[in-house]
C-alpha cells in the first residue's frame, strides 16, 4: 500500500517504536502528520463492550460462542460477525478482539463457553464466516489465542507439552482455516508457553507457520500483559504489544533498536503491520469516501440466533412443543434471574436483559412461578426493581460524573469515565421499590472502603477484606427505598499490573424461604400444573474466565430440585443454562432436556417461541455431553510443575469418546428437532459430497446434515471417524431437498514428520445414516 511505504519514511525511530505499543488499555498511539487515528480495540465476542466497561454505552449481547456453534450454521455466523461490525462502528472501535477458536479439549475448561466446540473443522468454518462477517464491516479482528490455550489454571505461564501431529491437525487447525478462508486482519498471541517458548516469543509459530506456511499479513497482537521481553517478542514475530502505557516496547523497543539488539527493519515491519491494519479499517485516512452499510436488527438478530442454537437433546412422547392453553409451573432462580452471558472478557452490559419468566409471560402463557433452588448461595447485582447510578466523586465531594448502571455492579477497567487521578470514592446509588415485603438482602462484594445505606439504616460502614458481606432488612412492598453503597478507592490498579481498576458490586436477593421450604413449594407448584418447565445452571463461582472448573455437577440443589419436581410431575421439561456440559443424573427421569447455553439478552423470549413451536430448536451438540465426569476420556487441566502434558495426542472429544469403554450421556453433533427426517440418497463425486433427504414430518423443518470420514481398515493411530464437513437443510413437510458438502483431499490427510501427507485407501463416508466406500 502506497500510504502504508509513504507514512513509514515520515516516521522517526522513537514514533515507530510507540506505534506498537498500547498507549492506554485499549488503544494505540495517533500520529495526526501522517494522518492516523487512534486504533481502538474491544473484548468481544458476544457483544462489543467499547473503551469503558460500563452500562453508560449499552450493547447488544448475543449468545455464547457455543451456542453459535451449535447452530453449525455458517450464514448464521456471518451474519452475527457483521452485527458486531456495526456495534464496533457505532462505538468507534476499529479492532474487535474475538473469535476464540480453542479448543473444548476438557470439560473442565472454565473458558470454554467463549470457545466453539471439540472439533477443529466446525470451529474453524464457524469462526471463518464470523471474521468474514466481521470484517466485511470493515473491522478488524483478532483471531485469538494462538494457541492451545485451552485451559485457564496457570493459564499465564504454564508451558504445553503437545506433539506436533496433534498441534497440527487439532490446535492450529481451526486457526489454518480462517486464515484460508477468511484473511484475518489480527491475530492474538496467547499467554502461555508451547513446547518451551512463550507464544509472544515463538518464532517457529508466529513467523513460521502462521506468516511463513499460511501466508497470514495482519498484525499480531498480544494478549493483555503477555509480552514479557522486548528482544525476544520483536524477533519472535509478535507486532503489538497490549496494553499500555507501560510495556515491553515504546521506549525500550527504541532502545533495543539503537542497541543494535532488533534490527530496525523488524521495527518497520511491525510498523508496516500496523498501518496495513490501520487502513484496512479505517484509521489510516486514504481518501476514500466512507463505505455505506445496511443496518441489521441487533435485537431480532440475538432472538433468532437463541432460539436457532437451542439444542434439544431428550423429547419423550413429543412433550414439546406445548400448546399455548396449557398452566405452566415455571422453576428455578435462574427462570427469574437469567445468566445470559459468561464472565470476563465476554461481559457487555445489554441495554435490556429478558428472562425466562418474562419471555414467557410476554408471550401470553399462563405461567405460575417457584424458586425452588439456586445455583449460587451468592446474592446476584441488584437488578429488577432498582433504579440507580453510579456517582462519582473527588477528596472533597465533588462531583466527577453520574454514569448509569443497568445493574448493581460495576467495573471500570483501563479507561476510566472519570479523570482516575482525581477520583476518591465512587457510589451506586437511587432507589428500591420491593415487589414482596419481608426480609431483603443486600450485599457488598468487593475488597476495601465500604459504606452501605438502605433507607435510613447504616448496615455497614467499614473494610471488607474479600469477597462479600450480607446484611437482612426488613421491607414493606411497593414501596421506594432510598440504597446506597459508597467505595472509597484507595488502590487504582489491577493487582500487580498497571492497569486502571475499579470494581465493586452491590448485591440483592429478594425475600425467600429457606433451601426446604423452597424445594417442597416447588413440587407443589408442579403437582397442580399440567407441564412443568425447570430452569436449571452453573453460577459465576463455577464457570467464568479466570479458574477451570473442578467439577461437572451443577452448584447448589438444583440436581435435587429437578428429581423432586420430575417425581411429581413427569411432564418436566428441563431447560438447562450451561455455557459448556454438565451432569444430568436425572435425565431419564424427565420428559425434556432443552439446553439453551448462555442465551444473551434476548433468551428469555426466544425460549418461548421455541417452547411454543414459533421456533424449531435448531441446535445440534457442538461439543460431547458426558453423563459423569469419571466417564470424560480427556479431563485434566491443571498444570504439574509449570507443565501441561497433552499426551492423548489426536483423540480429543468424540475421537476419544469412540475408543472409550463408556459412552457419553449425549454424542457430538446430536440434536432434536420438531420434525422427522428421511435421508433417501448419497452419493459422492470428484471431492462432492451429496444427500437427499426429506422432511417426512408435519412441521417445516432445519436439518443439520454431517459427514463423517472413517478409514475403511482401522488404524489405531488414527480416529475412528473425524467429521468431513456439514451444512443445513430445509424443507415443508413432504418435501425433498437436496444438499452438497465439499469433501477436499485434505480430510483424509495426517500430519508426518514430512508435512501434511494423504493417506490412501477405502474410506467409509457417511451423511446421517447412509454412508457409501471412498477411495483417495
Amino acid at each position: 500500500m502506497d500510504e502504508v511505504e509513504h507514512a513509514i519514511t515520515a516516521l522517526d525511530l522513537d514514533t515507530k517504536a510507540a506505534l506498537v505499543a498500547g498507549q492506554d488499555m485499549w488503544t494505540l498511539p495517533a500520529v495526526p502528520e501522517i494522518g492516523l487515528d487512534s486504533l481502538v480495540m474491544s473484548d468481544g465476542p458476544i457483544g462489543v463492550r467499547g473503551v469503558q466497561w460500563t452500562a453508560q454505552d449499552p450493547s447488544i449481547a448475543l449468545p455464547s460462542p457455543t451456542a453459535l456453534a451449535a447452530t453449525w450454521d455458517v450464514g448464521l455466523a456471518r451474519r452475527v460477525g457483521a452485527l458486531l461490525a456495526q456495534e464496533c462502528r457505532r462505538k468507534g472501535v476499529h479492532v474487535l478482539l474475538a473469535p476464540t477458536v480453542n479448543l473444548h479439549r476438557s470439560p473442565l475448561g472454565g473458558r470454554h463457553f467463549e470457545c466453539y466446540s471439540e472439533d477443529p473443522l466446525l470451529t474453524g468454518e464457524i469462526a471463518a464466516e464470523y471474521v468474514n462477517g466481521v470484517q466485511s464491516g470493515g473491522v478488524g479482528v483478532t483471531v485469538k489465542h494462538f494457541v492451545a490455550n485451552d485451559f485457564e489454571t496457570e493459564r499465564l505461564t504454564a508451558n504445553v507439552l503437545v506433539g506436533e501431529r496433534a498441534l497440527r491437525e487439532l490446535y492450529l487447525r481451526p486457526f489454518e482455516i480462517v486464515q484460508a478462508k477468511a484473511g484475518p486482519y489480527g491475530v492474538m498471541a496467547a499467554y502461555n508457553r508451547v513446547n518451551g517458548p512463550t507464544m509472544t516469543e515463538h518464532g517457529p509459530l508466529q513467523n513460521g507457520v502462521l506468516r511463513g506456511e499460511w501466508g497470514f499479513d495482519g498484525c499480531i497482537v498480544s494478549d493483555w500483559t503477555a509480552a514479557r521481553d522486548t528482544v525476544r517478542a520483536a524477533l519472535g514475530g509478535l507486532d503489538v504489544a497490549m496494553p499500555g502505557p507501560v510495556t515491553v516496547y515504546g521506549p525500550a523497543l527504541a532502545e533495543a533498536v539503537r542497541a543494535g539488539e532488533v534490527p530496525e527493519s523488524v521495527l518497520d515491519e511491525q510498523v508496516r503491520r500496523v498501518l496495513t491494519l490501520a487502513v484496512r479499517t479505517g484509521a489510516l485516512k486514504n481518501g476514500s469516501p466512507p463505505a455505506v452499510y445496511e443496518e441489521i436488527d441487533g435485537v431480532g438478530l440475538a432472538r433468532e440466533l437463541a432460539a436457532r442454537s437451542f439444542t434439544l437433546v431428550r423429547n419423550q412422547d413429543g412433550v414439546l412443543p406445548l400448546a399455548r392453553e396449557v398452566r405452566i409451573a415455571l422453576i428455578g432462580g435462574l427462570a427469574k434471574e437469567a445468566r445470559v452471558m459468561g464472565g470476563g472478557s465476554a461481559l457487555v452490559f445489554p441495554e435490556r436483559v429478558v428472562s425466562p419468566l418474562e419471555g414467557l409471560r410476554a408471550a401470553g402463557l399462563d405461567v405460575v412461578y417457584a424458586r425452588g433452588a439456586d445455583p449460587s448461595e451468592q446474592l446476584s447485582p441488584a437488578g429488577k426493581g432498582f433504579t440507580i447510578a453510579s456517582t462519582a466523586r473527588d477528596a472533597e465531594g465533588r462531583v466527577l460524573g453520574v454514569i448509569p448502571q443497568s445493574d448493581g455492579s460495576l467495573t471500570w477497567i483501563g479507561s476510566m469515565p472519570v479523570p482516575h487521578e482525581e477520583l476518591r470514592s465512587v457510589e451506586i446509588g437511587g432507589t428500591f421499590r420491593p415487589e414482596v415485603g419481608g426480609a431483603h438482602r443486600f450485599g457488598i462484594e468487593g475488597t476495601g472502603l465500604f459504606r452501605l445505606v438502605v433507607g435510613e439504616e447504616v448496615l455497614f460502614d467499614g473494610r471488607v477484606e474479600s469477597g462479600s458481606e450480607v446484611f437482612t432488612v426488613e421491607l414493606a412492598a411497593g414501596e421506594d427505598v432510598p440504597v446506597s453503597l459508597t467505595h472509597t478507592v484507595v488502590k487504582g490498579v489491577l493487582g500487580e499490573m498497571p492497569i486502571l481498576y475499579v470494581g465493586f458490586g452491590l448485591l440483592y436477593r429478594e425475600p425467600t424461604p429457606g433451601p426446604d421450604e423452597l424445594l417442597a413449594q416447588a413440587e407443589a407448584v408442579a403437582r397442580e400444573a399440567d407441564v412443568v418447565v425447570v430452569v436449571v445452571g452453573t453460577s459465576k463461582e463455577v464457570e467464568s474466565e479466570g479458574f477451570d472448573r473442578t467439577s461437572l455437577r451443577m452448584p447448589g440443589r438444583q440436581d435435587e430440585l429437578v428429581s423432586r419436581v420430575a417425581a411429581a410431575n413427569p411432564r418436566t421439561v428441563v431447560v438447562v443454562n450451561a455455557g459448556s456440559p454438565v451432569e444430568m443424573p436425572w435425565r431419564d427421569q424427565v420428559a425434556a432436556i432443552l439446553l439453551t447455553w448462555f442465551p444473551g439478552q434476548e433468551g428469555g423470549h426466544a425460549l418461548a417461541d421455541v417452547l411454543t413451536g414459533e421456533v424449531e430448536p435448531g441446535g445440534r451438540l457442538p461439543t460431547t455431553w458426558p453423563a459423569t465426569m469419571a466417564d470424560c476420556p480427556v479431563i485434566d487441566v491443571t498444570p504439574v510443575d509449570g507443565e501441561i502434558a497433552y499426551d492423548e495426542g489426536v483423540f480429543i472429544g468424540y475421537r476419544a469418546w469412540d475408543r472409550a469403554s463408556t459412552p457419553p450421556a449425549y454424542p457430538f453433533g446430536h440434536g432434536l428437532g420438531y420434525t422427522t427426517w428421511e435421508y433417501q440418497e448419497l452419493t459422492y463425486t470428484e471431492g462432492t459430497l451429496t444427500v437427499r433427504l426429506r422432511n417426512t414430518g408435519s412441521r417445516p423443518g432445519r436439518e443439520v446434515v454431517q459427514a463423517y470420514l472413517s478409514p475403511a481398515t482401522p488404524d489405531p493411530e488414527r480416529p475412528t471417524r473425524w467429521l468431513a464437513g456439514f451444512t443445513t437443510a430445509e424443507a415443508a413437510p413432504g418435501a425433498e431437498t437436496t444438499v452438497t458438502i465439499e469433501i477436499p483431499h485434505r480430510t483424509a490427510e495426517i500430519w508426518t514428520p514430512e508435512g501434511w501427507q494423504l493417506i490412501l485407501g477405502d474410506y467409509h463416508l457417511s451423511g446421517g445414516p447412509l454412508e457409501t466406500l471412498v477411495t483417495f
